[in-house]
């Protein structure tokens, strides 16, 4: 492994993880406003909600890359492989993380929000103040997972020819004519990445607990 090969490896972790990052700040809003619209049970709009999240769930990820990047432009939406890629891992993610945000909503206690709309509270406030600041809690552990699983989904984007990590690692492997090496430092990589995800909820868990008092890990 010679550092230009090193060098073109971490320049598609560069790309995975500019990828991921911006599909994690879009997706996560995204799949908790799916949520809610569901949740309001929204005459028309809930269904129509409810018919797309299930459509994408079904749908293998590289298809639904394909599709974007392939077939959307056929209804006038033109995107580069990287927006497209993007708009693919986005779609994925707040369709699964929204299933998630749902049932914390649903199964969130009925009382204390009555006993908030008894001491004046509004939807909004109540949602801010009392809903969200739990349910976030409980859904720290599968909304990593859910991340996690994001991350492993980029290779899928190289069909479209996004040069991530490893797209970078086959290209290497091409030229030099020995292909574990070059894999086994993506590995490494995405080993790494996905250990820094554990590793901050693991972090954060810990501070809910001091500050709330429940067990620590």
């Amino acid at each position: 492994m010679t550092w230009p090969a090193i060098r073109t490896i971490l320049d598609g972790a560069v790309v995975t993880a500019a990828l991921a990052a911006v599909s994690i700040l879009l997706s996560l809003p995204l799949g908790l406003l799916l949520a809610l619209l569901r949740w309001r049970r929204v005459p028309v709009l809930a269904g129509a909600l409810a018919a797309f999240v299930s459509l994408v769930r079904a749908t293998p990820f590289v298809t639904l890359v394909l599709f974007v990047f392939f077939i959307l432009p056929s209804a006038g939406i033109q995107l580069d492989p990287v927006p497209a890629a993007i708009l693919a891992l986005t779609m994925n993610t707040a369709a699964f993380s929204s299933e998630i945000w749902r049932a914390a909503l649903q199964t969130f206690p009925r009382d204390q929000r009555e006993a908030a709309t008894v001491f004046g509270l509004s939807e909004r406030q109540i949602f801010t103040r009392i809903i969200f600041p739990q349910i976030w809690r409980t859904n720290l552990g599968p909304l990593v997972s859910e991340v996690t699983i994001l991350l492993k989904c980029t290779p899928a984007v190289a069909v479209i020819g996004v040069v991530e990590i490893t797209r970078a690692a086959g290209r290497v492997g091409a030229e030099t004519y020995e292909p574990l090496p070059p894999f086994l430092v993506a590995t490494l990589i995405y080993t790494a990445l996905i250990a820094t995800l554990v590793r901050g909820q693991r972090v954060v868990e810990r501070r809910i607990a001091r500050r709330y008092g429940g067990a620590r890990r």
